[in-house]
C-alpha cells in the first residue's frame, strides 16, 4: 500500500520568546525546577486557547442557531495533538527522560517532535511502513529519529511500547499509564469553551479515532459541572469514517463494550485515515463519554468529508483537513433529524489542511 494520510506540511512557527525560553530549558546546568517553568511558559505562550468562532454563514446555510466552531488549527502544528504532545514532553523533563518514544502515522509524531526539540530530548517516532505523510520531512527538520517497521497502526504501536520499556524511553503512545495525562491535556478544550460562552453547549461534536480527544473533553465539562460552572453537561455527539472506527459502531451496535473491528475489512483514504482503527486505544473511555451524556454516534463518508471542506473553504475562511470535520457534519445531520430548538451547538474542528 501506498497511503497518505492527506495532511499538507505545516511551518511549525513558534514565537521569539518561546525560542529563547527553550534555550533555557535545554540547558541541564539550570535547576529541573526552572527548566520545568520554562516550559510550563512555552505551553502557556504556544499551545491552547484555539479560536471560538460563531459560523453565521453556516448557520444560515444549514438553518441552525448559534453553531460554534473550535478550531484547533490554530495551534504550532496545527492540529489538537499539541495539547498532549506537549503535556507529555513536560511530564518526560519532570521525570528527567532522556528520550521520548511513540508511533504515529502523521501529526502526533509532528507534534512530539516540536515538544521534543524545545525541551532538548529526544524523539524517537515509528511509522508503519505502509504509511506515507508529508510530515515525514518536518518530524526530521525538528531532529526526530524516524524508525519504520512493520504491520499496522495499532502493531507499531505496541511494538514501540514495548522499546520504550526495555530502552528506558518515556512511551508516549495513547491508552495504558499516560492515559489520564492525556485526557486531563484535552480537558482544557471544554475549559476553554465555557471560558468563551460562559456555560457549557447543549451539544459538542467531536471527530473520533482512538477516543482520548472525546474523552478528554467530556471529562472537562464534568469538572465543570461538579464545580458549579455550567447549568449542564452537554451530549457529546462522536463521529468518525463510516464502519471504520470501533466506538462508533459499539455504540450504534448498543454495546456495554468498545468491540475491536477486524483489521482486513478497514480501508484507508487519504480523506479517512486520522479517523479509522481497528482497536481504539481509550475506546472504553469514549464510549463511557457518549453512554453518560446521552450521546449520538454517526458514520461520515468521504464524500461528506471532502463536501465539508469545500463548504468551510467557501463559507467560513476555514482550510480544514477532511477527516477534521467529521464532528461537524454529524451535528448538522442531527440537527436535521431533530430540528433543535435555538441554543447553543460547538463543534471541534481538529485540524487544518
Amino acid at each position: 500500500m501506498n497511503l497518505k494520510d492527506g495532511v499538507k506540511t505545516a511551518e511549525n512557527k513558534v514565537s521569539s520568546e518561546a525560542k529563547k525560553l527553550a534555550e533555557f530549558v535545554r540547558d541541564k546546568s539550570k535547576s529541573l525546577v526552572d527548566r520545568l517553568e520554562s516550559y510550563e511558559d512555552i505551553i502557556n505562550l504556544e499551545v491552547g486557547d484555539t479560536g471560538l468562532q460563531r459560523a453565521k454563514t453556516l448557520e444560515r446555510e444549514f438553518d441552525i442557531r448559534q453553531l460554534y466552531v473550535k478550531y484547533e488549527g490554530d495551534n504550532p502544528t496545527g492540529t489538537q495533538k499539541d495539547r498532549i504532545a506537549f503535556a507529555q514532553v513536560y511530564d518526560a523533563v519532570r521525570r528527567e527522560f532522556d528520550a521520548v518514544s511513540l508511533a504515529t502515522c502523521g501529526n502526533y509524531g509532528v507534534a512530539m517532535a516540536l515538544a521534543a526539540n524545545l525541551a532538548g530530548i529526544l524523539c524517537k517516532i515509528y511509522i508503519p511502513e505502509s504509511y506515507h505523510t508529508e510530515r515525514i520531512s518536518e518530524m526530521g527538520r525538528l531532529k526526530a529519529e524516524i524508525i519504520r517497521l512493520p504491520g499496522s497502526y495499532e502493531d507499531v504501536v505496541k511494538k514501540s511500547s514495548e522499546l520504550a520499556q526495555e530502552e528506558g524511553w518515556y512511551d508516549a503512545n495513547p491508552g495504558g499509564s499516560n492515559t489520564p495525562l492525556q485526557i486531563s491535556a484535552y480537558s482544557q478544550i471544554a475549559i476553554e469553551i465555557f471560558e468563551e460562552l460562559g456555560d457549557a453547549p447543549e451539544y459538542c461534536a467531536v471527530p473520533v479515532s482512538n477516543g482520548t480527544l472525546f474523552a478528554g473533553i467530556y471529562r472537562g465539562f464534568v469538572s465543570l459541572y461538579k464545580r458549579g460552572k455550567t447549568s449542564r453537561i452537554p451530549k457529546m455527539i462522536a463521529a468518525s469514517s463510516s464502519r471504520k472506527n470501533p466506538i462508533v459502531q459499539s455504540f450504534l451496535q448498543g454495546l456495554d463494550h468498545c468491540q475491536d473491528l477486524d483489521p482486513e475489512a478497514i480501508k484507508e483514504t487519504k480523506y479517512n485515515e486520522p479517523l479509522i482503527n481497528w482497536h481504539s486505544f481509550d475506546g472504553e473511555e469514549a464510549l463511557y463519554a457518549l453512554r453518560e451524556s446521552n450521546g449520538e454516534a454517526f458514520n461520515i463518508s468521504d464524500k461528506k468529508l471532502r463536501q465539508m471542506t469545500s463548504v468551510l473553504a467557501k463559507k467560513e475562511g476555514f482550510r480544514i483537513l477532511p477527516a477534521a470535520t467529521a464532528g461537524l457534519i454529524a451535528l448538522l445531520e442531527l440537527d436535521e433529524k431533530m430540528d433543535f430548538e435555538p441554543g447553543r451547538f460547538v463543534a471541534v474542528l481538529t485540524a487544518k489542511n
